[in-house]
């Protein structure tokens, strides 16, 4: 273990080396993995930590495209890899911030921050992968895992014969399940945590605070923990609908940040999160539409 000059702290597990970013991979940092094979080696998730003294690498797998994850892309220019659903918002700085289908004085804030602080140039020569596409390093494979819910395309990646799983951002963070984008899915990221229990590893990294946690049994008992989240964040809904409420007033209530967080992007996901909540609680005959727009607890 120890700490690159660029301000990324590295740990081996087998022949995968963790490239920590700065404040524990935090965002808006995060977590990179670098593996060596006898004949290649790839970088998973460039990250901000790495826009300087990145290590080199013959190719870059991208988990999915977002800023924290691509910042520095712009340090290899060499093919780079993502999910098939993942290559429209990587090929360009402008198609990212689409992806977020933001309101425009917020889309003109993103635009900025994604170009100068992120640094984000694009890779429009991105090639797709699939779920089960295998990278062969020469004595090690990387698989990918295709993990959707958090984006369409969102990947983790299996790391063999080490026995490691990159899980990138179904994180174990306290936050929980981050399911607010327009391409993101309330069910698809439950499933994906469900596939996450069924892999067997001997060691589980993730793109951000959690880091590295070795053992099934400990990853499983964090990931429940973690898709317990999910639940409370509708136990929560159910007691503020108590009376009949509009999607803008669960917005201000506030199901996903605490009340002092404040950005552009805070109300976009608060309103998606909410619908998507309300349309399966109403699915399921929990809530009901009392007027049109109003819902309250059945």
């Amino acid at each position: 273990m120890g700490t690159h000059p660029a301000g990324y702290t590295e740990a081996d597990y087998g022949a995968v080396r963790v490239l920590t970013g700065a404040e524990r991979g935090a965002y808006p940092y995060a977590n990179s993995l670098l593996v060596r094979g006898t004949g290649a080696s790839l970088v998973v998730d460039p990250s901000l930590s790495l826009v300087e003294g990145a290590p080199p690498a013959d190719l870059v797998l991208v988990s999915h495209a977002h800023e924290d994850h691509i910042a520095g892309l712009g340090s290899y220019d060499v093919p780079v890899h993502a999910h098939e659903r993942e290559l429209r918002a990587l090929s360009s700085p402008a198609a990212l911030v689409a992806s977020l289908d933001l309101p425009s004085e917020a889309a003109a804030e993103a635009d900025t921050a994604m170009r100068e602080r992120f640094h984000v140039r694009g890779r429009p020569d991105a090639r797709g992968f699939e779920d089960g596409t295998v990278f062969d390093l020469g004595g090690r494979t990387v698989t990918v895992v295709h993990l959707p819910g958090h984006t369409a395309g969102h990947c983790g990646f299996l790391v063999e014969p080490d026995g490691f799983l990159f899980v990138a951002d179904v994180d174990l963070t306290s936050f929980g399940p981050y399911y607010g984008d327009p391409g993101s899915s309330l069910e698809e990221f439950e499933s994906s945590i469900r596939r996450c229990r069924e892999i067997d590893a001997r060691w589980y990294g993730t793109a951000h605070q959690k880091g590295v946690i070795e053992g099934a049994e400990e990853f499983r008992s964090r990931l429940d923990a973690y898709a317990g989240v999910i639940r409370r964040r509708e136990e929560a809904l159910l007691e503020f609908l108590a009376e009949p409420r509009t999607v803008e007033e669960i917005v201000g209530h506030r199901l996903v940040y605490r009340p002092h967080v404040r950005g552009p992007h805070v109300d976009p996901v608060e309103r998606r999160t909410a619908r998507r909540h309300l349309e399966r609680l109403t699915a399921q005959e929990r809530v009901t539409e009392t007027a049109p727009g109003r819902f309250r607890a059945v």
